[in-house]
């Protein structure tokens, strides 16, 4: 199935995506099992009748394996940036999220879990439908306004500074949160190099990816706003950063544009 087909799956009620499997080393076999298996779960989720897992899981790698904790945030810079993360329901979450944005939004960096080669597919259909330009993230790409930069499938994301310019790192590493790219990795970066001038959001998914990283923004006086679950496909993500008190206002989907461009103000 291409790209474009299963980008059209997801429109019309596919829960997620699972790429076909290959033959490789067996650090990709490993991994591609906890993938293939957190997605099943997901589906589960989805769907009135949630189904739980009854044997223990392996333990999940934190940020702390790709970026260690930070002691400070820097924010010699006043500029704003957005970082975004979604999951199960995401990709059409997002496509809502970021048609209603104009073209002078503040830069935004975003984590869907997504597997690889259908990352660049996704962002180039989302940047057909908005005003913002959006682009599948590459190294060193500078975080401007009117632009949004999506995580690469099977790779991290990183949101760094060098003076007053953002720009983005991508990178290999084991899975952290069972996923990669990991949304707590880009929570966790905009914690440390962004800090006040952050503006962090977690969207419908499974799991808890992000939920460590959202309150470190928080810790690091980013604003921080969650999807709410009468909108949600999954309300797993939001729910659990509700839960640790990472999160400043729970909203629904529709709502999150506008409290966004607020609080990049």
């Amino acid at each position: 199935m291409s790209a474009q087909s299963t980008l059209r799956a997801l429109e019309y009620g596919a829960v997620d995506i699972i790429t076909k499997p290959r033959l490789g080393t067996k650090q990709f076999l490993e991994d591609a099992q906890i993938e293939i298996c957190q997605a099943v779960r997901a589906a589960g989720c989805a769907r009135p009748q949630l189904l739980r897992p009854s044997r223990k899981v392996e333990p999940k790698l934190t940020a702390d394996a790709i970026l260690p904790a930070a002691t400070h945030a820097m924010a010699e810079t006043t500029e704003k940036v957005v970082v975004i993360g979604a999951s199960t329901g995401g990709t059409e979450a997002l496509k809502s999220l970021l048609e209603s944005f104009p073209a002078d939004t503040p830069g935004i960096v975003i984590v869907q879990h997504m597997p690889e080669l259908f990352t660049h597919a996704f962002a180039n259909r989302l940047d057909s439908l908005c005003a913002i330009t959006v682009k599948e993230a590459e190294s060193d790409d500078t975080v401007i306004r009117g632009r949004a930069l999506i995580a690469p499938g099977n790779h991290h994301l990183l949101l760094k500074r060098s003076g007053a310019r953002y720009f983005v790192e991508v990178k290999d590493g084991p899975l952290v949160c069972r996923h990669r790219p990991s949304v707590d990795v880009l929570f966790r970066s905009a914690a440390r190099y962004a800090g006040p001038n952050a503006v962090g959001v977690i969207l419908t998914g499974m799991g808890d990816d992000g939920v460590r990283g959202m309150a470190e923004m928080k810790q690091a006086g980013a604003a921080t706003l969650a999807q709410d679950e009468a909108t949600c496909v999954v309300f797993g993500m939001p729910k659990e950063a509700i839960k640790l008190g990472g999160v400043d206002r729970v909203l629904p989907l529709r709502s999150i544009p506008s409290a966004i461009l607020t609080c990049a103000r």
